[in-house]
């Protein structure tokens, strides 16, 4: 039944307009434990029911029937549990809707299978039993025999009902003392939640994909040859941290490309020449990344102190999630007053470099890019006959190209492919301020070309490098990633900072903390308010189907112990709380519902024939074991 609900699986997703992906092959992945779970239950109810002596027919009609209510029931509590993702907004519902529709049509199709097939299946491979024999159907000793496979079994069953024992002599005691174990249990589970704020939040948990991404920023209005012979030392310093035989591939790209279609893709935060990325991919069996990652922040600023280092996701999950910032952290500043956004996000950069688990804080803006000032003398221009646009336009087609203000294309005849022609002045003819004093910026056919020292000064100052603005007001960036520290540890310290700091602010301007953050914690949200409401939509359910308040909440009652068994899991492998993790925790309250809705149907049964609560539990236990 297992290939056969994850083809029918395939095919709804089809249907709905889904693909093969990592989020719904994973939700098939998931979904397979599950479905091999239906087809257990399924066997073992109908070889409980051969052992007690009923044909084959009469066995699988009697297990079936016994099962099916509980099953669909089952059945709906783990589907139900994934209904809260539905509600989801953002990059969250992308990645968990796919996810949670192909659980839940795995989950329907092995249902049916296991009703349909599975018995089918049964009718033909089953044997009956003798009462009161071994499962074999025999009651004298097994022969002896060679086949490995058949001593591996005969000595797993021996072992598993030497342990089911040992079970039911645990379960008999601790019914008999039943209240101490309840307390003592329900005092261990909820003292297990006292680890959850040691535990640590992130959005996803970090993946070692081998590719480090590194970007460099050199002094602000460093000319590209210089950067890139800059970026020639950064690389033969790189090579001696990480070992020549672990690089597959180094790769640079430095400076703004010729058209900004280039800088689409691009999110490591490319703003002029100064500015390049260096992409590393590793050899398959080389050490670990952030190893080389660590250390590379550690030899880099002291080797080029001047040069401000930061390490960009390099994989695409981790990019997508940044949501094109260069940074899980982004801290924004906005506000009229510019220049006091700046001196206020200076202050608050070295206050953010102090948090531990920190790592790559920058400043994104700068406003100390060296530019020449030109001021126009209007009045002695207009005398001449010479507007500010003329004076402009000679400018640009001399020191940028006639692309911008004059295009012009030229259709080759042969192929019928245009090119552009572009005119310019050659830079080593505009070298010096007197070469720029003496550029003609004459009204275009005119005799009388004055050249533009006449008309104007020429002051060196600075500029911003880039203008940033959200919703038209100017904004300075702080990002910052972390290093051997969870986000979220991160993102309160950052929220400490900023509270202590808010009194700096320029009037009016107001600080916002954006990024990875702000998406974590939205998805946290929804997911633990998710997870919240699948366990009262469970409650419920039950409630409707058992016809009672008492039996569901017995059900429920093994959720918060399933809860703290995910936190002594992550706590002990070290793991942090993500959305991945959530997702599981969310599942494994549709898993450990559907479980005790087995095994209490059982005692209901059982509690009608014996009429002992005690005898019915223990029976359910030891029965429903396996």
């Amino acid at each position: 039944s297992i290939p056969l609900s994850i083809m029918g699986a395939v095919l709804g997703l089809y249907a709905l307009g889904e693909t093969l992906n990592i989020m719904t092959l994973g939700g098939l992945a998931l979904a397979v434990g599950i479905l091999v779970d239906d087809a257990t239950v399924t066997i073992e109810n109908i070889n409980w029911h051969l052992e007690q002596g009923k044909d084959v027919v009469t066995a699988i009609l009697d297990g079936a029937d016994q099962i099916v209510a509980p099953a669909f029931v089952s059945l709906l509590c783990i589907c139900i549990v994934f209904v809260p993702m539905f509600f989801l907004d953002g990059v969250s519902r992308f990645l968990f809707v796919p996810m949670a529709l192909s659980v839940m049509l795995a989950m329907t199709f092995s249902f049916f299978l296991s009703r349909t097939l599975v018995p089918t299946m049964a009718n033909y491979l089953l044997k009956p039993h003798a009462p009161h024999t071994d499962m074999h159907g025999n009651n004298t000793s097994l022969p002896p025999t060679r086949n490995p496979i058949m001593r591996f079994q005969r000595s797993f069953e021996s072992a598993f009902e030497s342990f089911r024992s040992g079970y039911k002599d645990i379960l008999q005691l601790a019914l008999v003392n039943r209240w101490p174990v309840v307390i003592g249990f329900m005092g261990f589970v909820m003292a297990s939640f006292a680890l959850v704020p040691y535990l640590g939040t992130n959005f996803f948990p970090d993946v070692d994909g081998g590719q480090i991404l590194i970007h460099a920023r050199v002094p602000v209005g460093t000319r590209v040859e210089e950067t890139a012979a800059r970026f020639s030392g950064i690389e033969k310093a790189i090579r001696q941290v990480i070992p020549e035989e672990e690089i597959t591939t180094l790769v640079d790209n430095i400076g703004l490309p010729p058209s900004w279609i280039n800088l689409i893709y691009n999110n490591t935060g490319v703003i002029g020449t100064m500015d390049g990325d260096i992409q590393i991919a590793l050899r398959k069996d080389h050490r670990p990344t952030a190893e080389y990652v660590r250390e590379l922040r550690k030899t880099l600023p002291l080797a080029f102190p001047d040069t401000v280092f930061s390490f960009p996701p390099a994989d695409i999950v981790s990019q997508i999630l940044n949501f094109g910032a260069p940074a899980p952290i982004d801290i924004q500043i906005r506000g009229a007053n510019l220049s006091g956004n700046f001196e206020y996000a200076n202050k608050l950069l070295k206050e953010i470099r102090r948090i531990p688990g920190v790592a790559d804080a920058r400043i994104q803006q700068s406003a100390k890019s060296p530019v020449l000032e030109v001021n126009l003398d209007r009045s002695q221009a207009q005398d001449m006959g010479i507007t500010p646009k003329d004076v402009t336009n000679n400018l640009v087609v001399n020191l940028a190209g006639s692309s911008q203000v004059a295009p012009t294309f030229w259709l080759n005849p042969a192929n019928g492919v245009s090119y552009g022609v572009v005119m310019q002045t050659p830079q080593y003819n505009l070298d010096s301020l007197n070469a720029l004093s003496n550029l003609p910026v004459g009204a275009s056919g005119s005799s009388n070309q004055p050249v533009l020292g006449a008309l104007s000064t020429i002051n060196r100052t600075t500029r911003n490098a880039v203008v940033s603005q959200y919703d038209i007001q100017p904004l300075v960036q702080i990002n910052a990633t972390t290093q051997d520290t969870d986000l979220g540890t991160v993102a309160r310290e950052v929220r400490r900072v900023l509270a202590a700091t808010e009194s700096d602010l320029p009037k009016g301007s107001k600080v916002f903390l954006l990024g990875q953050v702000r998406t974590m914690e939205k998805a946290f949200s929804g997911l633990l308010w998710g997870l919240l409401g699948a366990v009262v939509l469970i409650y419920f359910l039950i409630v409707v189907n058992f016809q009672s308040w008492r039996d569901p909440f017995v059900i429920i009652s093994a959720l918060p112990a399933a809860l703290a068994g995910i936190v002594w899991m992550l706590f002990a492998t070290r793991t942090t709380l993500s959305v991945p993790a959530l997702t599981g925790a969310i599942m494994c309250m549709g898993v450990a519902t559907a479980n005790s809705v087995l095994v209490i149907s059982f005692a209901r049964e059982r509690l009608d024939q014996l009429g002992d609560p005690i005898a019915a539990a223990l029976d359910a236990g030891f029965v429903r074991f396996r």
